[in-house]
């Protein structure tokens, strides 16, 4: 089921804020994020009934659940997190689910870019081929070990879900 076409607005709306807030604080304010997620589901909920709400809850919960490692990871900020589950519950499932996926492929070539201009591309692409192979089943990382070394590549990641979103909406089915 897909989210009728007016969600963009809203949508692209709530992420161009954030995008601004997050560029220029490194800071997605929850006061931003929180509404804006439950007014996804109450209105899909007015729209759409129950189907529509529990629809509008199933993107969120995919769409901030695909980032929340991440988050645990120190990776991405919990704002990313809150941001994204907004996105998910405005698009729904499964828009909210490409929207995610997307915003991680974006997300992943902005940090390329940054750590090219940086200097510390081939540190960087060490360093993630390192954590990739840790948490596979035969790698090293357990429950006590410490997560693997990052190049330290920091950059506002809502563009990425911006990308993301606008993804997820010009490729609807």
């Amino acid at each position: 089921m897909h989210a009728p076409l007016w969600v963009a607005v809203p949508v692209i709306v709530l992420v161009a804020l954030a995008t601004r807030a997050d560029v220029q604080s490194r800071r997605i304010p929850n006061l931003l994020t929180g509404p804006a997620l439950l007014l996804g589901v109450l209105v899909h909920l007015g729209l759409g009934g129950l189907p529509g709400a529990g629809n509008a809850l199933l993107g969120a919960v995919v769409a901030g659940a695909i980032l929340f490692p991440g988050w645990l990871m120190k990776f991405t900020g919990a704002g990313d997190v809150k941001l994204m589950a907004a996105v998910g519950a405005w698009l729904g499932h499964p828009d909210g689910f490409v929207a995610a996926v997307a915003a991680l492929i974006a997300g992943g070539i902005l940090a390329v870019v940054v750590a090219a201009r940086r200097g510390i591309l081939v540190q960087a692409l060490r360093n993630s081929a390192s954590l990739v192979l840790s948490v596979l089943p035969w790698g090293r990382w357990g429950l006590s070990a410490p997560a693997p070394k990052t190049a330290g590549v920091r950059f506002p990641f809502a563009p990425a879900v911006l990308a993301g979103a606008i993804f997820a909406l010009l490729s609807r089915g």
